[in-house]
């Protein structure tokens, strides 16, 4: 008999030491929204993204860069427009990686590796509401 269930990840939980500034450049960056705040909206201890990246409030937290092999290994996120993603979060003062011009860590050492989607399939993912009754 064949495994017949599938799965996917709904969210990565990061913890961040600025999460005003996370917040701030996934969405003006990435367009990603908010779905859900843990504690005051000007002063989340937890923020949730339309899109899967949950950041937690760690303002203590020094973690090794991404890409020294540390704590977690890189975020892949799609993209519609991969040539306007890269110019708007050069404007963010994010490090380029050696892995190519859409490879860029964030200044918590968190990588992010941006996409190029095929058209329309970023709205298609986004519009699936996994979580309605």
């Amino acid at each position: 008999m064949t495994y017949s269930n599938k799965a996917y990840v709904e969210h990565v939980a990061i913890r961040v030491k600025d999460i005003h500034w996370h917040i701030k450049f996934f969405y003006e960056v990435l367009g990603m929204d908010v779905r859900e705040i843990d504690g005051p909206t000007d002063d989340p201890r937890q923020y949730w993204t339309l899109g899967g990246l949950q950041f937690m409030a760690t303002p203590d937290f020094d973690a090794p860069p991404c890409n020294d092999g540390g704590w977690l290994g890189h975020l892949g996120v799609m993209v519609d427009d991969l040539d306007s993603a890269i110019a708007e979060a050069q404007k963010w003062g994010v490090k380029p990686l050696p892995q190519g011009r859409n490879w860029l860590q964030l200044p918590d050492g968190l990588a992010v590796e941006l996409i190029q989607a095929a058209p329309g399939s970023v709205a298609q993912a986004l519009s699936v509401n996994p979580r309605a009754t």
